[in-house]
């Protein structure tokens, strides 16, 4: 049965046109193609990734926070409440109806319960930290293998003819390309394993669609020997990838000025790489293009699909853009669209004050501190 279903996955017509085998993609006089197998080494390498990174941002990304004063706000922890507790790892956003409920089951108040619940759940959100050091290690990675995919595509432009020609008709493997692949390709694995444990936002699904569309992408591209399409697209990617989690650094720093200047340069490139270059040439070619040199097959329209997924979250994400840039063009704050602000109840607070003297976790707090009167 198994054998049954691996030669069916592997059907030529899958993946490859009409008038190619894999015969025809076996390594011989000199030239080297892709094969699955090789992506193999991906998933040990992923978890490789996974070790560098906790490296990284311990002994690099940390003291880069201390030393741009990365402040972290001060967190009021909520009250132990078993029953408040309970509730909250079922709910953590309970209803006025809930609310009261709970008031009578734990002998809070109102107020006091809808504050222990602003407070436990600013407890679960990020650390600003823990955001800094995360955007540090992309920023890190997309930097490096944006610099090393412009490295690629001029190895590439200098290769053989033979070598060059683009579809699964004859491009064949450069060293620098296969690096190029299997170490993008691990880090999109990473970020999958990751992606759990790392900040989330309120695009949590949109953040998982584009690492498993990516990781499909870069698959496929590798098993039908699209190779040189990949590395443009990914090079593509990585060129505006790095700017903007060097903005959120910035912003993390709390240098306004640089993150928003940086944040147009981003902006710019994002619009002109993958609202313009990705759609209206790579995208051109991998539609159009391969026509020229066989009829379509299943794996044609698979992978231009998996583009025009991709192509659909770059629209959302420049919808985003766009939203940020009006509020820095008008003077408003820019913030990431994504990100769940930080809850506070220091008006609440400020008014038990004055009626009741400071608050320890919402409580009163005692004062003995009395002034002498005549």
């Amino acid at each position: 049965m198994f054998q049954t279903l691996y030669s069916y996955f592997w059907w030529e017509r899958l993946w490859l046109p009409a008038n190619l085998t894999w015969a025809d993609l076996e390594d011989r006089d000199g030239r080297i193609y892709a094969k699955a197998s090789d992506l193999y080494v991906t998933i040990p390498l992923a978890f490789l990734f996974l070790i560098v990174r906790h490296l990284f941002e311990t002994y690099v990304a940390t003291p880069l926070a201390a030393l741009l004063n990365v402040k972290e706000k001060i967190r009021l922890k909520a009250t132990p409440n078993a029953v408040l507790e309970k509730f909250y790892a079922t709910t953590k956003h309970p209803k006025q109806a809930e609310v009261e409920m709970l008031s009578k089951k734990s002998g809070c108040t109102v107020r006091q319960v809808e504050r222990w619940f602003r407070r436990r759940r600013n407890q679960d959100r990020p650390s600003l930290l823990k955001k800094f050091r995360e955007a540090s290690w992309r920023f890190t990675f997309y930097l490096i293998a944006f610099i090393a995919g412009m490295a690629v595509i001029v190895d590439v432009s200098g290769a053989p003819p033979p070598c060059a020609r683009g579809g699964p008709l004859g491009a064949c493997i450069l060293p620098s390309q296969y690096w190029y692949y299997m170490i993008e390709l691990s880090f999109y694995w990473s970020l999958l394993f990751s992606i759990a444990s790392d900040v989330k936002r309120k695009d949590f699904k949109e953040q998982i669609i584009p690492h498993v569309a990516t990781i499909i992408l870069i698959s496929f591209s590798w098993f039908a020997n699209y190779v040189r399409a990949g590395t443009l697209i990914m090079a593509l990617h990585d060129s505006s990838d790095y700017l903007l989690e060097s903005a959120k650094m910035f912003n993390y720093a709390g240098w306004r000025n640089t993150c928003n200047n940086i944040f147009i340069v981003f902006a710019a490139v994002f619009i002109v790489t993958r609202l313009v270059i990705l759609p209206f040439w790579i995208m051109h070619c991998t539609v159009v293009y391969p026509l020229d040199l066989y009829p379509a097959f299943f794996g044609y329209y698979f992978f231009n699909f998996m583009m025009g997924v991709l192509q659909l979250l770059h629209i959302f994400w420049a919808y985003l853009i766009i939203r940020m840039a009006q509020k820095f063009i008008t003077g408003k704050v820019v913030e990431d669209e994504r990100s769940d602000r930080e809850e506070t109840d220091n008006s609440e607070e400020e008014e038990e004050v004055a009626k009741n003297g400071p608050l320890s976790n919402g409580h009163p707090v005692l004062n003995n501190n009395h002034r002498k009167t005549d």
